[in-house]
């Protein structure tokens, strides 16, 4: 245990550009978490390559997530940032909870279903059993809140399946994480399709609006957003594409629905595009120029992750220790 203060984890994988949805749905909320909690946030390496990676641009993305973490706002003084592959005690005890979590809830996860049918080539072991790593990149540090996008709801409730059967058999062993949804942003559609998710995979670029996007490229995407034949900007069922602009709105101007509908009476969907692009670019152009300096000091991001991953394994060892003590493993004296 970490004393009094309270654990937050959670983790980003460095596999394809970071979007809107990724900031406004997990990263930007994760700030908010470090005054009050002892904060770890992961560059989910090991994660990213139950899908096949290209080595050199995994190395280079793990770079800019890293980048990407700290020019969000996240300060490495007030949070522990690391890469998930520099502290082994992830994997090691994944597979100890492999042997914990029941085939059947495996072969539910809605991830794994999605995963298998784009990648049909390559459903390996690793893309079955990922969400057993996510349980233990959690219970490893006795996480009590785990901020997150709606969409990973079910890994944390598995994860708490996981550690409530561990308890059971050997109790006091896991704190019982709670996921924290942010009720703006939690789940940014495409601009393409807005029933569906927007996913750094997209094939369509033109669906996905990238962190990293300049002001051009942002409004441009904006303005070929999917709509429908109404000209009225308001929030109402059946209108998916303009409900997704205006969660977005909203996300980076902080009016509400009333306010953006008031805004934008009697004008058109062209004004309202434009005004999205512009709001979203403007929020997203400080985190760009702050990326770009990081990136450009690479002995320094190096620095954070050393430092990070130092104490990430300090908490990692002894949760770890805890349980291979209690299911009866031999503990080598050097490393008591």
């Amino acid at each position: 245990m970490l004393g009094e203060t309270k654990v937050s984890f959670s983790g980003v994988q460095p596999s394809g550009n970071l979007t809107i949805g990724n900031y406004l749905g997990a990263i930007r909320n994760f700030s908010l978490y470090s005054e009050a909690y002892k904060c770890f946030y992961c560059v989910v390496d090991s994660h990213a390559i139950t899908v096949r990676q290209v080595p050199a641009e995994l190395r280079r993305r793990t770079y800019e997530t890293l980048a990407l973490y700290i020019a969000c706002g996240l300060d490495p003084q007030k949070n522990t940032l690391y890469v998930q592959s520099h502290v082994h005690e992830h994997t090691e005890l994944a597979w100890i909870l492999n042997c914990f979590t029941m085939f059947g809830e495996l072969s539910r996860m809605t991830q794994f279903k999605d995963k298998s049918t784009k990648h049909a080539d390559n459903i390996n072991a690793g893309l079955f059993t990922y969400p057993v790593l996510m349980a233990s990149d959690i219970l490893l540090y006795q996480t009590d809140v785990v901020p997150i996008g709606i969409d990973q709801k079910q890994h944390v409730e598995l994860c708490r399946n996981i550690a409530d059967r561990f308890n059971q058999i050997y109790p006091g062993t896991f704190t019982m994480p709670e996921p924290i949804i942010a009720k703006d942003g939690k789940k940014i559609m495409s601009l393409a399709e807005p029933t569906k998710k927007m996913s750094k995979s997209d094939e369509n670029a033109n669906a996905v609006v990238y962190i990293l996007d300049d002001k051009d490229t942002i409004i441009r995407k904006f303005k070929r957003a999917v709509t429908d034949s109404d000209t009225c900007v308001r929030f109402a069922e059946g209108k998916d594409g303009i409900n997704n602009l205006m969660s977005i709105y909203s996300c980076f101007t902080q009016k509400t629905y009333e306010e953006i509908e008031r805004e934008f009476e009697g004008r058109g969907y062209g004004d309202f595009k434009l005004a999205v692009g512009e709001a979203c670019a403007a929020a997203l152009e400080p985190i760009q120029k702050e990326y770009a300096k990081l990136l450009a000091d690479k002995a320094y991001l190096e620095q954070v992750m050393a430092k990070g991953a130092e104490e990430a394994s300090y908490v990692a060892r002894r949760t770890l220790g805890k349980v291979k003590k209690k299911l009866g493993f031999v503990i080598p004296s050097s490393h008591t």
